[in-house]
């Protein structure tokens, strides 16, 4: 079984947590708790609240999302 593609939103961070997480709110109004991934994890990159990310979701777990990028 292949792997389900995930999807792209952007949401802005309401608050930096320990271990490079985040809450993260989506456009729509949803919360959710982010992780750093890919070049944002390697290059060391933190978020401090009011800046606009790009997640990735997966559609099986809404609850939790990938930051891959800065926007």
């Amino acid at each position: 079984m292949a792997r389900a593609e995930a999807f792209k939103v952007e949401g802005v961070v309401l608050e930096a947590m320990a271990n490079k997480t985040y809450w993260v709110e989506l456009e729509n109004g949803h919360r959710l708790l982010a992780f750093t991934a890919g070049k944002a994890k390697t290059s060391g990159l933190r978020f401090v609240p009011g800046d606009k990310v790009n997640l990735e979701l997966s559609p099986y777990d809404l609850s939790e999302g990938r930051i891959v990028v800065k926007a």
